[in-house]
């Protein structure tokens, strides 16, 4: 089994690692997303996407990414924390940091052959599943463990310290 610090690679670094794997009859599954405090939700959903593939990667948003889109208070943890606290999981093989608002660029240097989001994705358009589709690859929905968010678990913190 590999060390956390092994699992957190380059875009540039996996890319070239991608091929091989697949030559080797690997599917690679891709996620990605914030996880600025790893819940429950997050290791289901991780484990659910591991049970879909044989090598997991999921992409990180770096800290600028996290605070364009979530706003100035967040992230709660730094790029490098959330990126070796997933790689931890046994679930995950390998994981990325990417620094723009979508994960576009991993998916075009990736080519994964399962692209995942969680349920909530149904109806939208999933970034990078043309891609992923135009390599014959597919794009898989998964569900979410109702009462798990981030945001929820940030909310709840937060009342029970006001008095």
């Amino acid at each position: 089994m590999m060390n956390t610090k092994s699992k957190i690679l380059s875009i540039k670094t996996l890319s070239k690692k991608i091929p091989l794997l697949k030559k080797r009859k690997k599917k690679i599954v891709l996620t990605n997303g914030c996880f600025d405090i790893l819940h429950l939700g997050h290791a289901r959903y991780l484990e659910a996407i591991k049970k879909e593939g044989h090598i997991v990667v999921v992409a990180v948003n770096s800290d600028a990414s996290v605070k364009k889109i979530k706003g100035c208070n967040r992230p709660i943890q730094s790029q490098h924390a959330r990126a070796g606290l997933v790689a931890s999981l046994a679930c995950v093989d390998y994981v990325v940091i990417f620094n723009e608002p979508t994960p576009l660029k991993v998916v075009q240097a990736l080519k994964p052959d399962v692209l995942v989001k969680g349920a909530d994705w149904k109806g939208k358009v999933v970034v990078g599943e043309d891609i992923v589709k135009a390599n014959g690859g597919k794009v898989w929905l998964v569900k979410y463990l109702p009462g798990f968010s981030t945001t929820r678990l940030i909310q709840k913190i937060k009342s029970q310290c006001v008095r």
